[in-house]
């Protein structure tokens, strides 16, 4: 009997619906979520795709979605008083909850309908209790307080929701994982070095930067493929002229083109300035491309450690030591093809579907057995 047969989960993620048609890892992540429960036989409705989010900490954009929020409650209640009993959501899962984008809805309606509350990614950010988003901050911390568990998914998050914890909260780490049951095809490493990345102002933008800084430093015959799109195409663009056509830009792609991109693929080259994880790490990873990034707290829950450290090098040693690792990368196929295995090990051990199922319902199984 699968896991999930028979139980019914309401799903929201108030920063980005995963429906929303611009690609992001934080839908991707989202929908792995839906997906694997899914998978297991379970019943998940997607509740409300109202997007809580203030990207600049305006107080008119926070007290607008507050009344949004406030009107959604309103339709979802209604809705569920003509739903038969038997029909309901058993347990509330929100996935992303933290200060630019709470779950202004999730608490309310499980509390209302006396069923678990549970979050996936949530953090909490004392620093932001004031300033421009206090309120909102404010709003994701006792939005986690209310979590009958959370999943975690970094040791940076869970450092803090440890240090808050309200009661006898349940943290629970589950690690980033990927959709699928089992390691797809090895890349042969013969091909263009890759980096895959929306290309929107501030840390994409900054990561793009980086990297172009870094490739002048190369002296090696090189070529390099750019997956990705968005606003600051023509600034990315504008970065990479200097190389001619060593940089070829694809463009936005579908999963299934990008996995053909993966395929052949020598080198993944991201730096990740302020990445939370990145899932496009795993999935360079799971095809056996060895990963270069900065030494960042949410990337080593994801990176596979190079045997030699100054392969992740530290973000404060900037665009020169990110170009030095590059070069060695480049110079020693064999310390590309090592790692390339280990990673895949990694992958293998820590980030598919199968161990993230088993951890979610491990949990959930028990919240909605002990609800009456």
């Amino acid at each position: 009997m699968k896991n999930g047969a028979g139980h019914r989960i309401a799903f929201y993620a108030p920063m980005k619906s995963p429906r929303h048609p611009v690609p992001s890892g934080d839908r991707e992540m989202a929908r792995n979520l839906i997906t694997r429960l899914e998978a297991t036989g379970a019943a998940v409705s997607l509740c409300s795709e109202l997007r809580i989010f203030d990207k600049t900490g305006s107080a008119q954009t926070q007290e607008t979605l507050r009344a949004k929020a406030q009107a959604e409650i309103g339709r979802i209640l209604t809705e569920l008083s003509n739903t038969p009993q038997e029909t309901r959501p058993q347990l509330w899962l929100t996935y992303h909850n933290y200060y630019k984008a709470p779950d202004l809805i999730g608490p309310v309606i499980a509390k209302r309908l006396a069923i678990p509350y549970v979050q996936v990614e949530s953090t909490r950010a004392r620093k932001r209790l004031t300033g421009p988003w206090s309120g909102f901050a404010q709003a994701a911390h006792e939005a986690a307080d209310a979590a009958d568990a959370i999943f975690y998914l970094t040791e940076q998050d869970h450092e803090t929701l440890q240090r808050d914890r309200a009661g006898q909260q349940r943290l629970i780490h589950l690690a980033p994982f990927l959709p699928y049951d089992h390691l797809p095809k090895q890349s042969d490493l013969a091909g263009p070095m890759l980096a895959v990345g929306m290309m929107r102002a501030g840390d994409k933008l900054a990561s793009y930067a980086l990297l172009a800084e870094a490739l002048t430093t190369l002296q090696e015959d090189w070529s390099l493929q750019i997956v990705g799109d968005g606003p600051a195409r023509s600034e990315v663009e504008a970065l990479m002229a200097k190389f001619g056509p060593r940089v070829q830009f694809l463009g936005q792609l579908d999963r299934d083109a990008l996995q053909h991109v993966y395929e052949s693929a020598s080198l993944f080259v991201w730096p990740g300035v302020n990445e939370a994880f990145g899932m496009v790490y795993l999935e360079a990873q799971s095809h056996g491309v060895p990963v270069l990034a900065q030494d960042r707290p949410g990337l080593r829950d994801v990176v596979a450690p190079w045997s030699d450290p100054d392969m992740m090098p530290k973000p404060d040693l900037g665009a020169a030591a990110y170009g030095a690792a590059l070069r060695l990368a480049l110079a020693d196929p064999a310390k590309r093809r090592s790692q390339a295995e280990r990673s895949r090990q990694r992958i293998a051990a820590r980030h598919l579907a199968p161990a993230a199922t088993e951890t979610l319902w491990h949990t959930l199984t028990q919240l909605m057995e002990q609800t009456p």
